[in-house]
């Protein structure tokens, strides 16, 4: 998965719940996506975060 992908999905979730067009019974599955997603997008943010840190450092 991509950050854009995982960013297109956390959309989807958020305007499901916000128009409530999950039931009750699939919330609990939306909400655990959701947190996977955003500790996936994280986690891709910090890498990214890095390797620019180590590239500008080379260059210094």
């Amino acid at each position: 998965m991509t950050y854009a992908q995982a960013t297109k999905r956390l959309e989807e979730i958020v305007e499901q719940v916000e128009r409530n067009e999950q039931d009750i019974d699939m919330l609990t599955d939306l909400l655990k996506e959701a947190k996977e997603l955003i500790a996936f997008c994280k986690e891709r943010l910090y890498k990214v975060d890095q390797s620019v840190k180590e590239i500008l450092e080379d260059d210094l």
